[in-house]
């Protein structure tokens, strides 16, 4: 008797967990539900058309001789294409130094900016402000910054050094160009990585820094032991976001190099626009967006075990 009013006793005090339980699972499905709708109709049902197409022989304009499969032909013309191997070199290239250049610049310009410094925000809007402002615009002012051999950058090199530095053909020398689209991408963007390190400085409460100064942590310690480890997702956020731009390189390259001088600064996305809409090769072009995005996603993914094993 004593077994059974036990035994029953537990069941009661089950039954109000498993709904517990249930209710809960039901809320956390309701709250994933738009992000899985959005992730599916954004990127996986996308990615899979894409696939679709590249496994064809997809025109721009639609022919009178039917679609039909090529399988994997678009995919061995592109690794068999010696501009598609320049353009990922040149891509790669300028992901190597804009990173450094454009998170750099971003996160220097946060510490600077989270001081108690006189019309903060003021500041804060004024470097934000080129995030916000149109590519096309900004290269078209940059391309009369750069304009060989009068524009205002050799004007104040041939200024500074006295003459002795000759005019630099800024984006006509395949030496200069890449560096060039360097220069203007990190001073256009680094504004956006600059508000995500300030959201992610001002996440670190102020208790941890009162506990280092207590303890008598000079400033470069409380940076290097409160401010950087607070960071640790900050920087693989930026890092990741940073990279993902930078193999989406366009408009620059569009606007002022047309992946010249003698395809210096070609790029993958430059390329597979100029497959599609100028070959008229959707196939082939949507091909090139597979591998990129595939080459993309791998990069993604070992920064983030390298950060995680180096604990960064």
């Amino acid at each position: 008797m004593v077994m059974q009013q036990s035994t029953s006793s537990t069941s009661v005090r089950k039954a109000p967990v498993r709904r517990h339980d249930k209710g809960r699972a039901m809320q956390e499905a309701a709250m994933l539900a738009p992000a899985v709708v959005l992730l599916t109709l954004f990127l996986i049902l996308p990615f899979l058309l894409s696939f679709w197409t590249a496994m064809t022989n997809q025109p721009l304009v639609p022919r009178p001789t039917p679609v039909r499969f090529v399988w994997f032909n678009n995919f061995i013309r592109i690794f068999q294409d010696d501009l598609f191997w320049t353009a990922l070199w040149n891509v790669s290239r300028f992901t190597f130094w804009i990173i450094p250049a454009q998170c750099g610049l971003a996160f220097a310009t946060a510490l600077l900016l989270h001081q108690k410094l006189p019309f903060r925000n003021l500041l804060r809007g004024m470097f934000f402000l080129p995030a916000i402002t149109s590519m096309v615009v900004v290269c078209v002012i940059w391309g009369t910054l750069f304009q060989y051999p009068t524009g205002p950058f050799n004007q104040i090199l041939g200024f500074l050094s006295g003459g002795a530095i000759q005019p630099i053909d800024w984006l006509g020398d395949p030496q200069w160009a890449m560096f060039s689209l360097v220069l203007l991408s990190a001073w256009q963007a680094y504004g956006f990585q600059m508000i995500v390190y300030l959201a992610g400085l001002q996440g670190i409460p102020d208790e941890l820094y009162d506990a280092a100064k207590i303890d008598g942590a000079n400033a470069f310690r409380r940076f290097w032991h409160v401010t950087m480890p607070g960071l640790r997702p900050t920087h693989v956020f930026v890092l990741v976001i940073t990279t993902i731009q930078a193999f989406k390189l366009y408009t620059q390259v569009a606007i002022l190099t047309q992946g010249g001088p003698k395809s210096s600064t070609e790029t993958v996305v430059h390329y597979m626009v100029r497959a599609g809409f100028e070959e008229q090769k959707m196939g082939y072009a949507s091909a090139v967006s597979v591998i990129l995005f595939v080459i993309v996603l791998v990069i993604a993914l070992i920064q983030r075990q390298l950060l995680r094993r180096f604990d960064v």
